[in-house]
């Protein structure tokens, strides 16, 4: 992981650049024409050069600022592994030790939607005639990637012992995740009572272990035809219906349309039948992994961290996750939050205000770029309508906690620790209430950040579509 204390933005990007160039003159006998450093969670590079042959383009995918070179490899040896059974994947041609990063193939079409809230917001996925039918086509792909035999990656570390009990096969990715969210002090109470309800309610059904994406629905496509498969930095072996899961959790931030449709198209294509109750479960799960990966993005000092997107994916994350147990257990939610008067300070404000207008002015190069810039102006712009609203939003958890737990406390965070010693107890009689809490809570955080009540438009707002009257 590499910190503001280790190397600044502008060293990283003039480094980068240098071993960019060095590793296409070395390995492809290529002049660099021009780099371009890709809006996305993590340093990635579009690079064209050219050779004898002539012009050619690949990209160089980095590192998250909060993942370790090993994560990197594995991803690399997953894609090695898939292209050799035929699975659709960008040709890899190499690790690079400056910037840590491997080399892959570009896939030339229209770039696919970066699937994050703050760009959905400004600019709203749209759903072609054609994505829509590649979409479906997606499915084959899929299916022919849950076929390839779990033993094809016997010699990859972390896909070496195959889950051996329910319990495993639905709980391992979260697990881990939750460990490393406590490991890393990036825990709270919503995700301590989802993690409880996961272990709770593991599906003991199912026992078959498969080779699973992970993040499954990531694909570039050109018309209805898809190119290729992307991004397997969480790949596993567990439950096809994680990949399943995906897609509501992607949705609408990556438009996946009719997602019913997506599944029975899965059926009929990989002959097995889907279990909604189960891809309801690891909605939750995938949602709580997600959520919690979502805490390590706002590390002040890892360089390519995403603070504010961090904090809009954890409001959404968490309240669909409420959502998706709501749609299992026949729990009614209660939308209609409305955002109090707001509370000024005149000093704040009037600080938060000066923030963003320099912020604004501030220039952009290659190490800092345009968008950067807006996503830095948007962290005062928050804090701005949080202190507006952080007494409502406060006091009003604080009560719900209160009215739940039958007792008063002097704070929040005394509210919350004894919340989270009643989520411990596993007490299932519970989860309704602990449901309807959770989501009010995500959701008057989703309002501050908004600044609107609940707005079926914004996708932040988005209502987690439902699977089980399908």
């Amino acid at each position: 992981m590499q910190h503001t204390d280790d190397l600044n933005q502008a060293g990283f990007e003039r480094e980068s650049a240098e071993g960019i160039r060095r590793w296409i003159s070395e390995n492809f006998k290529g002049e660099v024409t021009s780099i371009t450093r890709l809006e996305r969670w993590r340093p990635q590079w579009r690079v064209d050069f050219t050779t004898f042959e002539g012009p050619a383009t690949v990209l160089f995918r980095g590192s998250r600022p909060n993942a370790s070179e090993r994560n990197l490899r594995f991803e690399m040896e997953v894609m090695q592994v898939l292209e050799k059974n035929n699975i659709r994947v960008p040709h890899i041609h190499g690790w690079v030790d400056t910037p840590k990063a491997f080399v892959m193939d570009w896939i030339e079409t229209e770039d696919r939607e970066p699937g994050m809230i703050h760009t959905a917001i400004e600019k709203p996925a749209v759903l072609t005639d054609d994505r829509w039918q590649a979409l479906l086509n997606y499915m084959s792909e899929l299916a022919a990637l849950h076929a390839v035999p779990i033993s094809e990656f016997a010699h990859i570390d972390e896909l070496s012992e195959p889950p051996n009990s329910a319990a495993e096969l639905a709980l391992n990715a979260a697990e881990r995740m939750y460990q490393a969210g406590r490991y890393t002090n990036n825990l709270d109470t919503t995700f301590e009572f989802l993690q409880s309800w996961l272990r709770r309610n593991v599906p003991t059904h199912q026992t078959q272990a498969s080779f699973i994406a992970g993040d499954a629905g990531q694909f570039m496509s050109a018309g209805s035809a898809v190119l290729a498969l992307v991004d397997f930095e969480i790949a596993d072996l567990g439950d096809i219906h994680w990949d399943l899961a995906c897609f509501r959790g992607r949705h609408p931030l990556e438009h996946m349309g009719d997602i019913p449709a997506l599944y029975r198209r899965y059926e009929e294509v990989s002959g097995t039948s889907v279990d909604l109750r189960v891809v309801g479960y690891h909605t939750v799960a995938f949602l709580q992994f997600a959520g919690i990966a979502t805490k390590f993005f706002g590390d002040p000092k890892a360089i390519g961290g995403n603070w504010i997107e961090g904090l809009l994916e954890y409001a959404s994350i968490t309240r669909r996750a409420c959502e998706a147990i709501a749609e299992l257990d026949d729990i009614q939610l209660d939308y209609n939050l409305v955002l109090p008067e707001k509370k000024h300070n005149a000093l704040e404000e009037s600080a938060l205000e000066k923030l963003m207008v320099d912020i604004q002015r501030l220039p952009t190069s290659n190490a800092f770029e345009g968008w950067e810039r807006d996503l830095l102006q948007a962290i005062p712009a928050f804090l701005l309508n949080y202190s507006r609203y952080r007494h409502w939003y406060e006091s009003a958890t604080q009560a719900d906690i209160e009215a739940l737990l039958d007792k008063e406390f002097e704070t929040l965070e005394q509210a919350d620790r004894a919340l989270h010693e009643v989520i411990a107890e596993n007490d299932q009689a519970l989860d309704a209430a602990l449901v309807q809490l959770t989501h009010r809570r995500s959701l008057r955080l989703s309002m501050i950040i908004a600044g609107t009540n609940p707005d079926p438009t914004n996708p932040l707002f988005h209502i987690l579509d439902p699977i089980l009257d399908s």
